[in-house]
C-alpha cells in the first residue's frame, strides 16, 4: 500500500478554454500538468464562445489525460484519487470534465474530490512555493473574480471582501476590445501600458480605509467614455497612454487594498493567485510595496496562473486529507463562489 504522502492524484481542469490534466504526487510533486489551450479557436471571436469550448473540451479531454499520464510515467490503474474543478466556469466546460472525472473515479474504485476554481488559483501557490504555508492573505484576481482571502490553514479560508460588479480581469478585456486589441486582451493591455504613461485620471474605487471590497464597473466605463469622447473631437487616440492609465487605476486599487488586509489581520505574507497575476505591472507593484512594507509575497509561475490541472490536484489533496471527498451525485456548479469555510 502508497504511504499517504506519496498518494498519486490525477487532476481535470476545464472550467473555461483550458483542457487539462495532471499528476502530482502527494499534494505538492508535478509529474506532469499539460494544457491544451482553444485561445486560436477563440480569438476570431473577440472572447469565449461557451458552446465552441464545449465541444472542444469533448475532443481533448481523453487524449490531455492520457499524455499526462503518459509524461507523468504512471499507469491510470496506479492513481489513488481524482480531483476534477466543478465550479464557478461555463456550465457546459465544467460538464465535460466532471463526467470524466466521475467515471474514472468510478471505474478505478477511487475517492472522487470535487475542487473549486477560485480555491484551486489560490493553492498554485503551493505549487510554486514549497516554503509556503498558511497562514496568509491571498489576493485572487481572474478574469471572473476578484477577492481578498484569509487563509488561516490548508482548509479553513475567509473571504475578507470580493468584486461588487466586474472583476479586474473581466474589464481589461472589454477595455482591449474596444481599444481594438486581439483576444486575451489582458496581456495586451499590459504590453502596450509599458509603453505609455499613466496620465489620464482614471477612477479609483471604494477607497475608503477597512473596504476590501472591489468595483471595476465606473472605472471601465470612465473609459469607454474617455475614449469615445476623444473620438468625438476627432483626436487620435493615445492607446498607450490609456492602457497604462487604466492599469494604473486597477492595479493602484488592488494593491492599496491587499497590503491594508494583511496589516489589518496582522499576518506578514500575501500570496497573489489567478490569472491576472501574470500581469507584469500588477506583480512589480506587488513586490516593491512588499518589500518596502517587509511583508513576505509569493506568485506561481506564468504557467500555474492561467487555468491548470495542477493546482486543482493540489487543493484536491488537501481536501482528501481532510475527508473531503465528492460522491457520484457531483455535478458542475457554474455559479460557484468562494465562501467561507
Amino acid at each position: 500500500m502508497r504511504l499517504e504522502k506519496e498518494k498519486l492524484t490525477l487532476a481535470i481542469e476545464s472550467s473555461c478554454d483550458e483542457t487539462s490534466a495532471a499528476v502530482l504526487r502527494g499534494g505538492r510533486e508535478i509529474l506532469s500538468n499539460i494544457i491544451s489551450t482553444q485561445i486560436p479557436v477563440h480569438q476570431r471571436f473577440g472572447g469565449v464562445v461557451p458552446e465552441i469550448a464545449s465541444r472542444k473540451h469533448i475532443v481533448n479531454i481523453m487524449p490531455v489525460i492520457d499524455e499526462a499520464l503518459s509524461e507523468a510515467g504512471v499507469k491510470l490503474q496506479e492513481i489513488d484519487q481524482v480531483a476534477v474543478t466543478y465550479g464557478p466556469g461555463l456550465v457546459g466546460a465544467l460538464l465535460v470534465g466532471v463526467s470524466a472525472a466521475k467515471a474514472l473515479a468510478f471505474s478505478l474504485g477511487v475517492p472522487l474530490i470535487g475542487v473549486n476554481h477560485l480555491e484551486g488559483h489560490i493553492f498554485a501557490n503551493f505549487l510554486a512555493s514549497p516554503e509556503l504555508a498558511p497562514p496568509f492573505v491571498a489576493l485572487v484576481v481572474s478574469g471572473g473574480h476578484t477577492a481578498l482571502v484569509r487563509v488561516d490553514d490548508y482548509n479553513h479560508f475567509r473571504m475578507l471582501g470580493q468584486t461588487r460588479d466586474d472583476a479586474a480581469g473581466e474589464a481589461f478585456d472589454k477595455v482591449a476590445r474596444v481599444l481594438g486589441l486581439p483576444y486575451p486582451g489582458g496581456p495586451q493591455i499590459d504590453k502596450l501600458a509599458a509603453e505609455g504613461r499613466p496620465v489620464i485620471d482614471f477612477p479609483r474605487a471604494l477607497e475608503e480605509k477597512g473596504n476590501y471590497e472591489f468595483s471595476f464597473s465606473g472605472l471601465k466605463s470612465a473609459v469607454l467614455n474617455y475614449i469615445n469622447s476623444e473620438r468625438m473631437k476627432g483626436h487620435e487616440l493615445a492607446k498607450a497612454d490609456i492602457a497604462a492609465s487604466f492599469q494604473a487605476s486597477v492595479v493602484e486599487v488592488l494593491v492599496h487594498k491587499a497590503f491594508e488586509a494583511v496589516a489589518a489581520a496582522g499576518l506578514s505574507t500575501l500570496v497573489l493567485a489567478g490569472g491576472v497575476a501574470a500581469n507584469s505591472g500588477l506583480e512589480a507593484r506587488l513586490r516593491e510595496e512588499a518589500a518596502r512594507r517587509r511583508v513576505q509575497f509569493y506568485f506561481p509561475d506564468r504557467i500555474l496562473c492561467t487555468d491548470n490541472a495542477a493546482m486543482i490536484g493540489c487543493r484536491g489533496y488537501y481536501q482528501a486529507q481532510a475527508g473531503e471527498v465528492s460522491d457520484l451525485y457531483l455535478n458542475a456548479v457554474p455559479g460557484l463562489g468562494l465562501s467561507d469555510r
